[in-house]
């Protein structure tokens, strides 16, 4: 399978290429650290500085003006970008993009052709890419939503119905956060909410549309990222399964799972939701991780975040939800229960 220099390809054809070809974004470096295409490389044609450069350049002498900006400001470093590409270019072919399909990609094709390099431009850009993956989160698709209160260990459960062969996406893993305002403790810096985006397609495409996809319910908002607003509707029209475990049993998952952070740590994420707890509860929340009383601390905290779970389920279709009681804290036992539960869900 082979292209043309400089072809231009649309963006399915292009997502279809990069299986086997590497993908390398033009654009500046800190639009690629907004978000970029999971798996691409960043060679800029312009860094941060200069690109702003050459804006004011277009506006005050127009595009022959930008143009002579950008060669003198790029033009040095040509041979230093030409060698990355032909390192990073798998039998002599890349695919190149920049924000609209326009000049950059177009500038750095043609000099990556000066090493033999055949290339291959994505039509519209990156600009084609973000409409076309966010159009794909309005499919209708088969989704079972997993529910439960805090300290239920949905992620583990998600864990095991991946290993037992069903089709899971870990928003909480892609978004870098548990989803509390405890969430962040532990956890890598979150991707932005665009890139969270494009993570999110990446398992969504690869994903059977035969078979049901388990996520866990989650509000719109994880932490700091924000769903897609096509993806997070879609998830309210799919059915939940909402696992009831005992207080006491989530309890003491919550301290194993948070006792180790430390005492500033846990008592800013208190501080987060001290008006939600009121005065008093925050109070008393943080004086018993002072004292080292973590199941107090979790308690308080537990009871406030039980009174929110249930808020959420009233707004939900009462005819969606089925729910499951389990007096265990094994996921894998809690991961056959969901299990058996889902396998009414698709024969009614």
């Amino acid at each position: 399978m082979t292209f043309q220099l400089g072809q231009k390809l649309d963006i399915s054809l292009f997502l279809e290429r990069a299986e086997h070809t590497p993908v390398v974004d033009v654009r500046s470096p800190s639009e690629f650290s907004a978000g970029h295409i999971p798996g691409a490389f960043n060679i800029p044609l312009f860094d941060d500085e200069e690109r702003k450069a050459v804006g004011i350049r277009y506006r005050k002498s127009g595009r022959f003006g930008a143009i002579n900006e950008g060669l003198k400001l790029a033009g040095p470093s040509f041979h230093l970008k030409l060698e990355k590409a032909r390192k990073l270019s798998a039998d002599n072919k890349l695919l190149v993009h920049c924000w609209r399909g326009g000049m950059r990609s177009e500038a750095m094709a043609w000099l990556f052709s000066l090493a033999g390099i055949e290339t291959g431009i994505l039509e519209g850009g990156y600009k084609a890419y973000r409409q076309y993956i966010l159009n794909s989160f309005s499919e209708n698709r088969r989704m079972i939503i997993l529910g439960g209160f805090t300290g239920s260990g949905k992620t583990e459960i998600l864990r095991n119905l991946r290993n037992a062969g069903e089709q899971v996406i870990d928003l909480e893993g892609l978004a870098n956060h548990k989803g509390s305002a405890f969430g962040s403790l532990g956890q890598p810096a979150q991707p932005t909410s665009e890139h969270f985006a494009n993570l999110l397609y990446e398992q969504w495409r690869r994903n059977d549309i035969e078979k049901p996809l388990w996520v866990e319910d989650e509000s719109k908002n994880i932490g700091t990222v924000f769903m897609p607003d096509e993806f997070f509707l879609n998830m309210q029209k799919n059915p939940v399964i909402v696992l009831l475990i005992d207080f006491r049993i989530r309890l003491h998952r919550l301290v194993r799972e948070y006792a180790g952070y430390s005492v500033a740590d846990l008592i800013l994420a208190i501080r987060k939701i001290s008006r939600r707890l009121g005065g008093e509860n925050a109070m008393d929340a943080i004086s018993s991780v002072e004292c080292g009383d973590f199941t107090k601390a979790a308690e308080i905290i537990l009871r406030y975040y039980d009174k929110a779970y249930l808020y959420g389920l009233k707004k939900k279709q009462a005819e969606k939800i089925v729910y499951v009681e389990s007096d265990s804290d094994d996921a894998a036992i809690n991961a056959e229960r969901v299990l058996e539960a889902s396998g009414q869900l698709c024969r009614n």
